[in-house]
């Protein structure tokens, strides 16, 4: 079923070049149980949809497939963790254009230090106005 060609395209519908790259990605159909109703490519469309709307599950558009369908694979793929396995392949991607290694080679943490005092009650400000009167 091609449904996207049936309807007016979102702005965060998938390009033909952003799909080419995905497709591959996106695990294929087993071939048993129920035929596909909806395409991948759609899945996906509903679930960008999603992201960069802000709606709720149910708001999604009707013409898009229906939330409870969106959902199951939403849950299913981020379980299996597909969107930590298309994330990694871009970032080599990306690195590789760059003339870079594809896996990074270091890392940098940013931390924050705050200072407090194990005990509880006023902090030391207040301790010092208490004692100074």
């Amino acid at each position: 079923m091609s449904a996207q060609k049936q309807r007016k395209p979102y702005a965060t519908d998938l390009t033909e070049a952003e799909w080419a790259k995905l497709e591959p990605l996106i695990p294929a159909p087993k071939g048993r149980g129920r035929p596909l109703t909806y395409e991948r490519r759609e899945i996906v469309n509903a679930i960008l949809y999603l992201l960069r709307s802000g709606c709720s599950w149910r708001m999604l558009p009707h013409d898009l497939p229906p939330y409870r369908i969106v959902y199951w694979y939403f849950m299913h793929w981020r379980n299996g963790g597909l969107f930590e396995q298309i994330n990694d392949a871009l970032r080599r991607e990306v690195r590789i254009q760059a003339g870079r290694n594809p896996e990074p080679s270091g890392g940098v943490m940013d931390t924050q230090t705050v200072k407090t005092t194990e005990k509880g009650g006023p902090s030391a400000i207040e301790d010092l106005t208490l004692a100074n009167g």
